[in-house]
């Protein structure tokens, strides 16, 4: 868990505190939640024994406040990894894909939450294994196997969060591994040295994600085509014609006693593999790019892929069975592992539009059975997650002979990590798909013209890099970018001047900290052509939130040029100074009964710009008379304005403040109100074209 985060078991409260005026910071005795968190680890452990006391032991309701990805988290991280092989101080822990499997599932709730625990868990984690120079402990690349590339994908996360070289740099020996890794004749990476000449469906999972990443950070665009062969390989190799389903390995060989001496082909459809396949293909195309031709060609391979899995899913259950064609056969059972990976892959296709509306249905059957056929309570806030397959394999010492036999008589157990990690992708995934959505896709746009500093990125080219989309480290606006998405926005950039035509097809405009000449060689000021473009374009019936910043970081003077049409001039000030970590000196209180942020308390906003207002303009938030957010009507439009960029990385994702600020919730209904006012904003065209 690590130190932050198990400050959260314990008496840690803030100065203030009715029974701690002075605060208090108490490493010994548990608070009600740490309580609760011990006696549901003795609890559980006590029914996993089978010990008489548990006849009478209470099932404890679940917290419905808590999502089911969140009480899974906790499960995972109290229960998982705490045996010698990862405990142990000398030797250090085990290399092993399924801890990655984990740890993405928990960046992913993470993500979803915002909350720092979920991430501060997997730093310590990873910390444990990458020395500050990149080595990686008890990784063994001589082994070539292909397993071990999957960790590379935390540690890209990791690098692209801290811009830590450490984490890049021990990616970078993964990446060297598959340089020299072996390979079939015509290109596809062996599964292990092991095991040669063999493709298998989880492979495809192990690497792919990683190496196409990485890419992309590199820009090494020559992978992409190798990624892409990769997939093209395996499905043409391992696909049955007949059911579209995927066989789980591939000999071209054929000297295997499992493989089928004319095609090479393992004898079952296992479901699991399939689930790795399924979600490599999801998460590659986060980084293959739009413009490659490959693309399309990865999307047809999810889309045939998928089909295949909707039909073998059980119409009882919702759910998959370990041998997806043969659900009467005796002994075959449904789960869970695979049938998370398969709900992964189906919510995520269609969040990102790569599959048709006509899976919704299969998804919410899918999501239900895994809830109802695997999920069990284990406290308050935690789940067990049961009948998963601890591994299934082909070949080996102790043969596998990929009989049906065989995959029967691997044991299942609850909380394999294999299946908590795809459940936690699968919860995570599905609570975005299933955010409330607005009824039209609007496209929201960031501007990157007035905001248009660079820097040098890992592949050593100047880029963009402040207040962007696409940045997950403390500047980037990655987690904000995913609310607008998680309720049904897409996301665009613009790089060059806001004007009705550069705008058309936007519904919602955001100007960030436009540039000074501190901060560009040759900043690209507000003209007053500019301004008049963007106040028709608004008056049209677009929404402008302008997040400008405090008097010496912003170009105050001439962004005003456009904020004075609506009613607004920022002050040349600087308010809420943060001396250090005394946060409390950023705290803005909101009013009861704000009509954007009905349910967030107490916002954290340091160093920003005030406000004079006049007509149009409305204060929404104000602090000892000084405005500090406000809005506007204008034509058919809305203006909301800030004198700070505020929503960015690092004062939502929850690893730097504490938890009695808002801001990743403020975020929330702040998104879910600029909606809104766009959907407005057309309905009230639509009536007057009426």
């Amino acid at each position: 868990m690590g130190e932050e985060a198990s400050k959260g078991l314990f008496l840690h409260l803030p100065a203030g505190h009715q029974n701690y005026p002075k605060g208090v910071e108490d490493n010994t005795h548990l608070n009600t939640h740490g309580a609760n968190q011990i006696a549901g680890l003795v609890a559980s452990a006590i029914r996993e024994q089978g010990l008489s006391i548990a006849s009478i032991l209470k099932e404890q309701p679940l917290n419905s406040d808590i999502s089911y990805g969140e009480k899974m988290a906790k499960t995972a991280m109290a229960k998982l990894f705490t045996d010698p092989s990862f405990t142990d101080t000398v030797k250090g822990p085990k290399w092993t894909y399924d801890m990655g499997v984990v740890l993405e599932g928990l960046l992913a709730v993470w993500q979803q939450t915002g909350k720092g625990e979920y991430y501060h868990y997997v730093q310590n984690w990873m910390d444990r294994f990458v020395s500050e120079d990149g080595q990686i402990r008890n990784y063994k690349p001589d082994e070539y196997n292909i397993d071990h590339i999957k960790n590379g994908t935390v540690l890209l996360a990791l690098y692209e969060v801290t811009g830590k070289q450490k984490y890049l740099k021990a990616a970078e020996q993964l990446v060297g591994q598959l340089k020299t890794h072996p390979r079939t004749k015509e290109g596809g990476f062996w599964h292990k040295k092991i095991y040669p000449y063999q493709m298998w469906l989880d492979g495809l999972y192990m690497a792919q994600p990683f190496y196409v990443r990485y890419a992309r950070i590199m820009n090494k665009p020559e992978i992409y085509e190798d990624v892409l062969n990769q997939f093209e390989y395996m499905e043409n190799h391992a696909r049955d014609a007949k059911t579209g389903l995927l066989y789980h390995g591939w000999d071209e060989s054929r000297k295997e006693r499992w493989s089928n001496p004319q095609s090479g082909q393992s004898p079952h459809f296992w479901a699991r593999g399939m689930g790795w396949f399924s979600m490599a293909l999801v998460d590659v195309l986060d980084y293959y790019p739009e413009e490659h031709a490959g693309r399309q060609k990865l999307i047809a391979i999810l889309q045939r892929t998928m089909a295949a899995v909707r039909k073998v899913q059980d119409p009882k259950t919702g759910v998959w069975y370990d041998i997806m064609d043969l659900p009467n056969r005796e002994g075959n059972y449904v789960e869970a592992s695979a049938s998370s990976m398969f709900v992964y892959a189906m919510a995520k296709g269609l969040r990102k539009g790569y599959l048709d509306a006509s899976y919704r249905q299969a998804l919410d059957k899918a999501y239900q059975g895994l809830i109802k056929e695997f999920v069990r309570p284990a406290a308050a806030d935690r789940i067990d997650l049961e009948k998963v397959v601890t591994v299934s394999g082909l070949g080996g010492k102790k043969y596998r002979d990929g009989s049906f036999e065989y995959y029967m008589s691997e044991p299942v157990k609850p909380n394999d990590p294999k299946g908590v990690g795809a459940f936690l992708l699968a919860s995570a995934e599905v609570e975005a798909f299933h955010q409330p959505a607005i009824p039209v896709k609007y496209k929201v746009t960031l501007d990157n013209y007035y905001n248009n500093e660079v820097k040098k990125a890992a592949d050593g080219q100047l880029k963009p890099y402040h207040y962007l989309w696409d940045g997950e480290d403390n500047n980037g606006f990655s987690f904000l970018g995913r609310l607008f998405e998680r309720q049904g926005a897409s996301l665009a950039t613009l790089r060059a001047p806001g004007n009705l035509n550069n705008l058309k097809g936007s519904s919602v405009y955001i100007i960030v900290d436009p540039d000074t000449e501190k901060e560009a060689s040759h900043p690209n000021y507000m003209a007053e052509t500019d301004a008049e473009g963007i106040s028709n374009w608004v008056k049209a019936g677009g929404v402008l939130v302008l997040l400008l910043n405090d008097a010496g970081n912003c170009d105050l003077d001439k962004i005003n040029m456009l904020s004075q049409r609506f009613g607004i001039t920022f002050n040349q000030d600087s308010k809420n100074r943060v001396k250090g970590r005394e946060f409390s000196m950023g705290a803005i209180a909101v009013p009861a009964g704000n009509p954007v942020f009905s349910k967030s308390q107490q916002l954290y906003i340091k160093e920003l710009s005030t406000m004079q207002l006049q007509a149009p303009a409305t204060p929404l938030i104000t602090n000892a008379d000084a405005v500090i957010m406000a809005t506007a009507r204008y034509g058919k439009g809305t203006v909301f304005a800030l004198g700070d960029p505020w929503l960015y990385n690092e004062y939502v994702d929850g690893r730097k403040l504490p938890p009695d600020f808002q801001n990743f919730q403020a975020a929330n209904e702040w998104v879910a109100w600029l909606l809104q006012q766009a959907t407005e904003n057309k309905q009230s065209i639509n009536l007057n074209k009426n």
